[in-house]
C-alpha cells in the first residue's frame, strides 16, 4: 500500500503538489490523473524518495522508502524508460540492478522473457527504440517481485498489441493482490484498466474514488434509432428520461437496452438500432480538470 499525508512539494514559488493526502490500495489497478504540470511525476519520485517533500510524508507498507533495507523487493517503478546507460544491453542493466538488491541473476532470465525481451537481450539499449525501452523499463519494474509497482505512462511508444499486454499485466499484477499505481493521458485505455481513479489538478487532488463513481455510476445509455419514436417513450419504465436526440434518434437513461426493446415492442415501434453507451471517462475528466490545466491549444474560429 501507499499512503500520502499532507504530501507538499515547492519550487521556490511554484507549487507543485499541494497537501496531498490518499492511499493507493492493493488488489486495484489505480489510475493516477491530471493535466500536464499537474504533479503526477513529482509525486511518483517523492514515493521513492528521488525527491524530497517540502511538508508531509509517502509511506510504502508504512515506512518511508529510504528506510527499505532491499528496495526493488519491496517497490518497483517505472518512472522514466530513459534511466538506463546507453552502452550496457537489456540483461547487464537488469544485472546491475539485480546485484545491488541481492536478487538472483536467474530473476533477470524471467522477466525479460515476460516483457518479450529475451531475443535482444544482449542489444545495446541505445538502440532500441521508444516501446523497447518502456518494456526494458517494465522489467526493472518487475524484477524484484515487489508487491507494490507505479508506472508513469507506460504504454508511451507501444504498439497497440503492446498496449494490450500492459493493460492485461496491470490487471493481472492487481489480482494477485499487488498495490498497482498507473498514471496515462489515454483516458480510454485507462477507463478499461483501473478500477479506482485519482485526479490531481495543479498539485491538487481533485477526486479519489471508484471509476464508476468518476463516471457519474453504472447507469449506461442507450442509443435507439427507428420510426416514431417519441410514441415509444410512453411505454418506457419510470425514470427513464431522454438526453439526447441525435437525427432518427434517442439517446436514453436510466434505461437498459433490453427494457428499451421491450417498450419498442409494446409501442409497435419499428427499431432499427439498439446500443448500450457507457459514459465516457474523457468527458469526466474534461470536466474534472478543466479550471487546472496550465496548457491550452489555441482553436480555429
Amino acid at each position: 500500500m501507499i499512503a500520502l499525508r499532507g504530501l507538499t512539494k515547492r519550487y521556490g514559488t511554484t507549487v507543485a503538489v499541494a497537501d496531498l493526502s490518499l492511499r493507493v490500495e492493493p488488489g486495484l489497478v489505480t489510475g493516477f490523473l491530471g493535466p500536464n504540470g499537474a504533479g503526477k511525476s513529482t509525486t511518483m519520485r517523492m514515493v521513492v524518495g528521488l525527491d524530497r517533500p517540502t511538508a508531509g510524508t509517502a509511506l510504502v507498507g508504512g515506512r518511508p522508502y529510504g528506510s527499505l533495507r532491499h528496495p526493488l523487493r519491496e517497490v518497483g517503478a517505472l518512472l522514466d524508460a530513459n534511466a538506463v546507460h546507453p552502452g550496457r544491453s537489456a540483461r547487464r542493466h537488469l544485472l546491475a540492478m539485480a546485484r545491488s538488491n541481492g536478487i538472483a541473476a536467474s530473476r533477470v532470465e524471467e522477466v525479460l522473457a515476460a516483457v518479450g525481451l529475451a531475443e535482444v537481450a544482449g542489444r545495446r539499449a541505445g538502440a532500441f527504440s521508444l516501446g523497447m525501452g518502456q518494456r526494458l523499463g517494465i522489467a526493472g519494474a518487475l524484477l524484484g517481485d515487489p508487491g507494490v509497482l507505479m508506472f508513469d505512462e507506460p504504454v508511451n511508444g507501444l504498439d497497440p498489441e503492446g498496449v494490450r499486454w500492459v493493460r492485461e499485466l496491470m490487471r493481472s499484477l492487481a489480482a494477485e493482490g499487488r498495490t498497482v499505481f498507473v498514471s496515462s493521458h489515454l483516458m480510454s485505455e485507462m477507463q478499461l484498466t483501473a478500477d479506482r481513479l485519482v485526479v490531481i489538478g495543479r498539485g491538487r487532488l481533485l477526486a479519489d474514488a471508484p471509476i464508476e463513481e468518476v463516471l457519474g455510476g453504472p447507469q449506461e445509455r442507450v442509443l435507439v434509432r427507428g420510426r416514431d419514436l417519441p410514441r415509444m417513450l410512453a411505454t418506457l419504465p419510470q425514470g427513464a428520461r431522454v438526453v439526447g436526440e441525435p437525427p432518427g434518434a434517442l439517446v436514453l437513461s436510466g434505461v437498459t437496452a433490453q427494457q428499451v426493446g421491450d417498450a419498442a415492442l409494446a409501442a409497435g415501434v419499428a427499431v432499427h438500432e439498439l446500443t448500450p453507451q457507457r459514459a465516457s471517462l474523457e468527458q469526466a475528466y474534461m470536466e474534472l480538470t478543466a479550471g487546472s490545466v496550465e496548457y491550452t491549444s489555441g482553436r480555429k474560429s
